[in-house]
């Protein structure tokens, strides 16, 4: 197969003070060959090229700068969260850089690399083992309301109330992404949980007054958006109990997607187009893939969270999707539309 380009441009450089300056600015990258589909503009924003390797470094960022500036915490204060793993590394990442201590409080759920990354950056990990009412997230919740009471000097940054975080993404990602098509999107797909990312956007784009169609892509077993309560496997993705934020959030569709279809969307993007998203990421283009009668002729942007790096031993291990989905190889690749050439003649 040719390349798509005769030469490749080389990108100026930009010098940063400090590693939080270098958050944002993500890439942008046209998938040709994902959908089938020439008449469908597919472009995705890469989000694990921020320096703590996912969208979350930016209200990470933003939560922990608005809450200096206001004197809510200074250089020795403890943050506490709750996070699946991705909000965690970004506020770890942080709290390292500003002088802050940091706990954080995962479940079993969380990614072990994700977990040794925010102890790499000196995070102190509280791990729950059992939900409450079948829920993980309020038994994270609890166990961050008991650390608030009896760690002195501490601070919770609350992602899921918290108005800092749809702020970093209105003036960050949505602003990258309306530059990247001209101000001419017609459909926006975001993966949601904590729904800042979806808020920030769908704010950015009333106040411009050119909305594009924004699909919130939720997880089966999820209560988002009148969801059912249900078990669900991939971090990230979807809520146990509804978040503050999303109140205001504003989907002009919701899509479910299930764990299945997270690992097919991932596997199909890594053979057609030799990148590796994270779970949610799979996810969501799986949903785009659905939809895709709907979008001939449109404008598409996709957002993916993370990176498949994360996920090696997961949604890229065939024994563990076997185990835990009941997909054996064979079947994953006809879910997936794949032959064993697709990446060589995609």
């Amino acid at each position: 197969m040719k390349p798509t380009t005769p030469h490749y441009a080389a990108r100026e450089a930009r010098t940063c003070n400090g590693v939080l300056e270098a958050i944002g600015g993500t890439p942008v990258v046209q998938l040709r060959r994902f959908l089938d589909d020439e008449t469908i503009d597919l472009r995705v924003k890469l989000e694990s090229f921020n320096p703590g390797g996912s969208a979350k470094d930016r209200p990470a960022r933003r939560m922990i700068e608005d809450a200096l500036a206001a004197g809510e915490i200074h250089p020795g204060s403890t943050v506490i969260e709750s996070s699946s793993g991705n909000m965690g590394i970004g506020l770890a990442q942080a709290c390292r850089y500003y002088g802050l201590k940091f706990i954080c409080v995962v479940d079993p759920r969380a990614q072990p690399q994700n977990i040794a990354i925010m102890r790499a950056l000196g995070a102190q990990i509280e791990q729950v083992t059992k939900p409450i009412d079948g829920d993980f997230l309020a038994a994270r919740l609890a166990r961050v309301c008991w650390l608030l009471e009896h760690t002195r000097d501490s601070y919770w940054s609350n992602q899921y109330a918290n108005d800092s975080n749809p702020t970093a993404h209105a003036e960050e990602t949505a602003r990258e992404l309306d530059d990247a098509f001209g101000g001419d999107l017609d459909w926006l797909f975001v993966a949601i949980s904590s729904t800042g990312t979806m808020l920030g956007c769908q704010r950015y784009f009333q106040d411009h007054r050119r909305p594009p169609q924004i699909v919130a892509v939720d997880a089966h077993g999820s209560v988002l958006f009148g969801g059912e309560a249900g078990k669900r496997l991939m971090p990230g993705l979807g809520a146990g109990r509804v978040p503050p934020l999303s109140r205001n959030a504003r989907p002009a569709q919701v899509v479910r997607v299930s764990d299945a279809d997270c690992v097919v969307g991932c596997r199909r993007l890594a053979a057609t187009e030799a990148i590796l998203a994270g779970g949610s990421g799979g996810g969501v283009l799986q949903a785009v893939r659905t939809m895709r009668d709907q979008l001939t002729g449109a404008r598409c942007a996709a957002i993916l969270h993370d990176s498949g790096v994360r996920y090696l031993d997961t949604v890229y291990n065939d024994q563990w999707v076997q185990q835990h989905l009941h997909i054996a190889p064979t079947a994953l690749s006809e879910l997936a539309g794949l032959s064993e050439s697709a990446g060589a003649t995609a």
